[in-house]
């Protein structure tokens, strides 16, 4: 049998993996489990009860969090005229058009988040299997296809994150670091749980939130008590 690491013994003094914990007692654990030499994320991954395969229970939107996640966030926006001055002047990182485009098929990819107005859609498409993969490619679920690039521009800036449920109905989406007061991480957290609360297909049957769970970088999963969030 494996011999366990400090960190590993400290973990299981700090978690009982058979308890659902209150977002607060959740979040001192975190506190005191974030070791790391570098800010470790926090990140939520919730279990949920929808099958999407079903095109009306994919689960799949952004969430502006109140505090942001932490981390520095590189925008590309695909616009003309106009509409490129306005995403520039909302701080997007590189606007761009046909230019922009062949920059991506080249191999150039520093960007986190990409938005696109319409009308640049279907040369956006050109470099969909590029994007795609990379879960970039403009969506107008998500927002990021848009005709009020300013706007979106300045949202992502200022902590907007995009989610979307995987396969086996896990969503997993960052919600802060762990340098983070307890306080900003409870109203990112509990913004980011009543907006996926919201989402609830009316085709869904029995339980929606099964299990929600907390936890950083290098830290212990900490299984949080859903009905704390039922208001």
């Amino acid at each position: 049998m494996a011999k366990l690491s400090k960190r590993m013994k400290a973990w299981q003094q700090l978690v009982d993996p058979s308890k659902r914990y209150p977002l607060k007692d959740a979040l001192a654990i975190v506190k005191q489990s974030a070791k790391a030499k570098f800010d470790e994320s926090v990140d939520i991954a919730f279990n949920l009860g929808v099958d999407p395969r079903k095109a009306d229970q994919m689960i799949r939107g952004s969430v502006e969090l109140p505090h942001g996640t932490g981390k520095s966030v590189r925008v590309a926006v695909f616009a003309k005229g106009a509409k490129a001055t306005e995403a520039t002047e909302a701080g997007a990182d590189l606007v761009g058009a046909e230019d922009l485009i062949e920059k991506v098929q080249g191999g150039w990819m520093e960007f986190d988040r990409v938005v696109a107005t319409p009308d640049m859609m279907g040369q956006v498409g050109k470099i969909g299997k590029i994007l795609g993969p990379r879960g970039l490619m403009p969506n107008p679920k998500v927002g990021t296809v848009t005709t009020d690039v300013g706007k979106v521009v300045r949202s992502i800036k200022a902590g907007q994150v995009e989610f979307r449920v995987d396969k086996a109905g896990i969503l997993h989406v960052p919600v802060g670091r762990a340098s983070f007061e307890e306080q900003k991480l409870e109203e990112n957290i509990q913004n980011l749980v009543d907006t996926v609360k919201r989402m609830k297909p009316s085709s869904a049957k029995g339980t929606y939130l099964k299990t929600i769970t907390l936890s950083t970088t290098m830290g212990p999963g900490i299984s949080l008590d859903t009905n704390s969030f039922v208001h």
